[in-house]
């Protein structure tokens, strides 16, 4: 591989996890995130994953590689779009239930989990349309860099396809290592989901429907089961403050 595909994967098998547990442990040592820390964060990852993509695309196009490679295009129209709603709504209804799962669990046996939702989560209005704009930017700028990108290199040095979807979905759930261990875990199995659909349909779209929902529904969702009181108060607050 040319050294700047090496230097990608580089990027994003160690820095981009580096930096992602970095920024995590900064907000976790916050003793209180508010609505301008959050705008800030989604703001300051919204534009760091668009300068990734569009690195990216520039390496891949500059060395050949093509759109039907990268997953970029539409094969039976009619076929992807059933996966990609139907599977979009499938995926999100199990998130839904998992959150509302774990909103059941008392707070102080909640872990990690618990923590980051206080910090990350929008707590107002104010904070949701950036978040949704986030999830979707998730949705097409990571499906395009670890079901794009390293899958399409991956298959090119000759790997087989389980190894392909097997590798990306590592890279992927290392990318998360900063919501610990189980949310590691967790990205990494969805990303075998998110790399089969990748290769049974030869495109992009479904996997970036399925992933933009649940980061949708964590955010819709996630509110409402794992941070109720801290959302009431902050609307509270911010009520008291405009007023």
């Amino acid at each position: 591989m040319p050294w700047d595909i090496w230097l990608i994967f580089f990027m994003l098998g160690l820095i981009l996890p580096w930096r992602g547990r970095v920024r995590m442990k900064r907000l976790l040592t916050m003793p209180r995130v508010g609505p301008m820390e959050r705008l800030a964060l989604y703001a300051s990852t919204i534009a760091f994953q668009w300068f990734a993509v569009a690195v990216v695309a520039w390496r891949t196009w500059a060395h050949g590689f093509t759109a039907p490679q990268l997953g970029l295009t539409i094969q039976g129209r009619t076929r992807i779009l059933v996966a990609s709603i139907f599977g979009a709504a499938t995926i999100a209804a199990l998130q839904w239930l998992n959150l509302r799962r774990v909103g059941r669990i008392p707070v102080e046996a909640r872990g990690p989990v618990q923590t980051m939702a206080e910090r990350i989560l929008p707590q107002s209005t104010v904070e949701l349309l950036p978040y949704l704009a986030l999830a979707i930017t998730a949705g097409l700028c990571e499906e395009f860099l670890y079901r794009g990108f390293a899958m399409a290199v991956l298959a090119q040095i000759g790997l087989q396809a389980w190894t392909v979807v097997v590798l990306s979905s590592v890279l992927f759930g290392l990318a998360h290592s900063y919501q610990g261990r189980g949310g590691m875990v967790m990205t990494l199995l969805i990303g075998l989901l998110l790399g089969t659909s990748r290769i049974a349909y030869g495109s992009l779209v479904p996997a970036i429907f399925w992933h933009s929902a649940v980061d949708v529904v964590a955010g819709t969702a996630g509110p409402r089961y794992l941070t109720p009181k801290r959302a009431s108060d902050e609307k509270r607050d911010n009520l008291v403050h405009h007023s």
